[in-house]
């Protein structure tokens, strides 16, 4: 069993097939942890939670009735404010008589097969019960009455623990959930590095590494979004970790709002990490006989290097994590016509795109931003979800007949988030949009945010979605959020409430996407903000892929997509060949091979030497796409540790097949160039198709292709292909 309780010794034992997670009922019914690590068999762990003890300034617990015990040391396994605990506090209530002083000790425990959703929240699934077992663990504050459930489930195989909250207020009196992380975790000692995934626009998810010191360490949002500044992901690894070896602890949050991640390092060198929604701006009251469920979180360990824990995140997410039609379906080869017009547009040129992009063996044509309304550029129509009949002179049907009459599939840009103040919505509710009274109106793409707290708000977009995809064959849709979250604050909430505004509207965002993917459950639904400013685990529990970044160029993209490799699969990550001018059609198409492939030109000014290059990586793409979305990857090198040249690998789950991807930044100073390859058999003898040489998996592996006759200029890129004799 994945989960076990030992009754004598008051323990509860997680295990996976990499990591071990130990924690137990202390006297009092505190909750202390023990260890989380590698594997060890052992239950008898109680010498691990001693802490040096410093007199006074820890003050001890009279519930406790053992010497040496303090709340202020001890590892707990989820810490709360105000009641001996001086550290970072996982959870805080401000209960009726004004205070915060917060208190959960343990009251019950159930194991049980399987894993329940989280109401209203995406979180990891099961495909059967027989795939994760958790548990329930049930808390109290005596003085308070609040109630917390801290729910685990271990995904043995998968070597992953998910965590979650239930808050629930069983009194007659109201009170507000102040500060509400997902988990709480504390690691002895801190020799660690913390990773994290740092960045802006068209610069999203670059590695930052830096050790841990004494104080706090926080990666946070506050955007309204996950962002494309920070990331809901971090990793704390040993400071010798590599790709291929060391301790590496992943956590990453299922959320896609203002999330918190702060490692504190105490003055007796342990750490303590805890994760979950932002507690600036929020502040939840909860009614009597109401519950809150905090975001979940995922916790990984592995001891064989950064490398794998990634491969363990990509295993988990693509199977766990990504649902629908769309979760092992090949995915149509698409263009998008953004790049190419921007808005400007009609009925003719796309048709033109159409049968360009049949001609090269391209499988669906989406029609980006500029479809409705009067949408002529960027300052108006947002919220008019209505066609543009002057661009579209047979309508949106008579445009999607002529494209689907070629043969392709039709997709269509949305951004229902929002609304433009030039737009007859607006007109008809300015209200609608986040506001605080007396105060501008912050705006920026010429767009205000539309109040998804609001039922009456969603209903209306939804409606008028609705009616576009059910009377239309549209096989796609692109969820675009150009803007973050300012003014927030809603017209029909109460001030006590106020401080709901942030989740409420991440909650309302989530209800529609599940509203859309349920009603059309045919459709590929890709995520987007501005690029990848919410690239994370919540929006792919909906759309199973996310346009990377806006940042197309092939150079640019690479730092981006080795950095979202660290957590996020190569199947969720949108990646296009587009008109850039740096770098070849041929280092265009190899970087974003590495991807959910697609187009992003105008194919009208392509040349007839351009335009079969592209039917030869269309070939490409049908020949690779079983390696590159069903294998796994290897970083062999990255553009974090060399500013020349990087090459990444995918290998087959049965090792029968490799694809290898080298891209030079710039050109190296030296020309000699071996590369070891990984996670080959080496027993196996392959052949490099490009060449018919052959050579065994160990040979490949321990002394390395010879590449130092390959092309080594600014941008150059060349794939090798390994199959199996």
């Amino acid at each position: 069993m994945a989960i076990n309780f030992c009754k004598e010794s008051n323990i509860f034992k997680l295990d996976t097939y990499s990591s071990t997670y130990i924690f137990g009922i202390f006297e009092g019914n505190y909750l202390v942890h023990y260890y989380y690590g590698a594997p060890i068999p052992d239950t008898d762990v109680s010498a691990l939670w001693l802490r040096p003890w410093f007199a006074s300034f820890c003050p001890d617990s009279p519930s406790a009735r053992i010497p040496n015990f303090s709340p202020d040391v001890t590892p707990l396994e989820y810490s709360t404010f105000g009641a001996g605990d001086f550290r970072l506090s996982a959870f805080a209530v401000e209960n009726s008589e004004g205070n915060k002083v917060t208190d959960l000790r343990y009251i019950s425990h159930k194991i049980y097969d399987g894993k329940k959703s989280l109401p209203g929240l995406p979180s990891l699934y099961t495909n059967e019960d027989s795939e994760a077992q958790t548990l329930e663990i049930l808390t109290e504050d005596k003085v308070t009455g609040v109630k917390a459930t801290l729910i685990y489930t271990v995904f043995e195989k998968k070597g992953a623990i998910t965590r979650s909250v239930k808050v629930e207020n069983p009194t007659e009196k109201p009170f507000y959930i102040d500060t509400i992380h997902s988990l709480c975790v504390d690691l002895p000692g801190y020799d660690y590095d913390m990773l994290g995934l740092y960045g802006r626009w068209v610069k999203e998810r670059s590695l930052d590494r830096y050790p841990l010191h004494h104080g706090i360490q926080s990666i946070k949002s506050k955007r309204g979004s996950s962002s494309h500044n920070h990331n809901p992901f971090t990793a704390l690894v040993s400071k010798n970790a590599t790709e291929d070896y060391g301790d590496c602890y992943g956590f990453n949050l299922v959320y896609s709002s203002n999330f918190s991640i702060d490692v504190e390092v105490d003055g007796f060198a342990s750490s303590r990490l805890v994760m979950g929604i932002n507690p600036e701006g929020f502040k939840w009251l909860l009614n009597p006989g109401e519950e809150f469920y905090s975001p979940e979180a995922v916790m990984i360990y592995t001891n064989k290097g950064i490398g794998e824990m990634s491969r363990m995140f990509h295993r988990l997410y693509s199977d766990n994590l990504v649902r629908g039609k769309w979760k092992k379906a090949k995915r149509p080869l698409l263009i998008n016509n953004w790049e190419g017009t921007g808005m400007s547009f009609d009925h003719d040129k796309l048709v033109s795109f159409a049968h360009h992009a049949k001609d090269m063996g391209i499988e669906m044509l989406v029609m980006d931003d500029g479809w409705f309304g009067k949408r002529d550029d960027d300052k108006s129509s947002l919220g008019d979800w209505f066609v543009a009949d002057y661009k579209l002179k047979y309508g949106l049907s008579g445009l999607i007949k002529e494209v689907n009459a070629l043969g392709l599939k039709f997709g269509i840009w949305f951004e229902p988030e929002m609304i433009s103040p030039d737009s007859e919505i607006y007109r008809a509710h300015p209200d609608w949009c986040l506001h605080t009274e007396g105060r501008d109106k912050s705006i920026a793409r010429t767009q205000y945010v539309i109040d998804y707290s609001r039922k009456e708000v969603r209903d209306h977009i939804y409606s008028m979605m609705y009616k576009i995809l059910s009377e239309n064959n549209i096989d796609y849709v692109k969820w675009d959020f150009n803007r973050n979250l300012t003014e927030v604050s809603c017209a029909e909430l109460p001030k006590e409430r106020q401080g709901e505004v942030f989740h409420r509207f991440v909650l309302g965002t989530y209800e529609i996407m599940d509203r859309l993917t349920r009603d059309f459950p045919h459709l590929l639904l890709e995520n987007c903000s501005g690029g990848g400013g919410r690239f994370d685990p919540g929006m792919l529990y909906y759309s199973p892929q996310i346009w990377t970044s806006d940042n197309t160029d092939p150079i640019e993209r690479l730092t981006i997509q080795f950095g979202t490799s660290l957590c996020y699969p190569a199947s969720t990550m949108g990646a296009h060949v587009s008109a850039s001018r740096r770098a070849s059609y041929e280092t265009k198409k190899n970087v974003a091979l590495w991807g959910s492939f697609g187009y992003e030109l105008d194919p009208d000014k392509l040349t007839e030497e351009e335009k079969a290059e592209i039917k030869e990586q269309v070939k490409e793409y049908h020949k690779y796409y079983d390696v590159i979305h069903y294998g796994e990857l290897y970083r062999l090198i990255t553009p974090f540790e060399n500013e020349f040249k990087v090459a990444w690998e995918f290998v087959s789950e049965d090792k029968k097949e490799a694809l290898v991807t080298v891209v030079n930044m710039r050109q190296p100073y030296d020309s000699l160039f071996f590369l070891k390859l990984k996670a080959l058999d080496p027993e196996k003898i392959y052949e490099i198709e490009e060449t018919g040489e052959e050579y065994s998996g160990a040979y490949l592996m321990n002394a390395g292709l010879n590449l130092t006759h390959k092309p080594n200029g600014d941008g150059a890129s060349y794939l090798i292909h390994l199959l199996a004799k």
